[in-house]
């Protein structure tokens, strides 16, 4: 089956659209569309997952701690586990479409010292 990022777009969004493309244990790929969204004030994402994330169609402004990131058509940033984020806009006068995968952060590797010494 085929699916094409830019098809249809609700006319009336009175909410974000997610849409999960792919999914697997470790990884999630969606999109996202906003058209005119804000997180809620005083909402911050804390997430479990490393998320990426880029900006297909549309601009937004993303507010991490301590500094703020404009997004544009092509644009993309990679918010580790546990980055405190909102989104401060979305454009209104056209949908902001993003494309964001969603990763689990790998455990460190471990090691029994007793097994490796026999």
């Amino acid at each position: 089956m085929t699916f094409n990022l830019f098809t249809n777009l609700p006319s009336d969004l009175p909410d974000e659209l997610s849409t999960t493309l792919l999914e697997a244990s470790n990884l999630r790929i969606e999109r996202i569309v906003s058209h005119g969204h804000a997180s809620p004030e005083g909402f911050w994402y804390d997430q479990d997952e490393h998320e990426w994330v880029m900006v297909l169609q549309g601009a937004a402004r993303l507010q991490l701690e301590g500094r703020t990131v404009d997004l544009g058509p092509g644009d993309h940033i990679n918010l580790p586990a546990h980055t405190k984020h909102r989104v401060e806009w979305t454009t209104a006068d056209q949908p902001t479409i993003w494309l964001a995968i969603f990763y689990k952060p790998q455990a460190p590797p471990t090691f029994d010292i007793r097994a490796a010494n026999g």
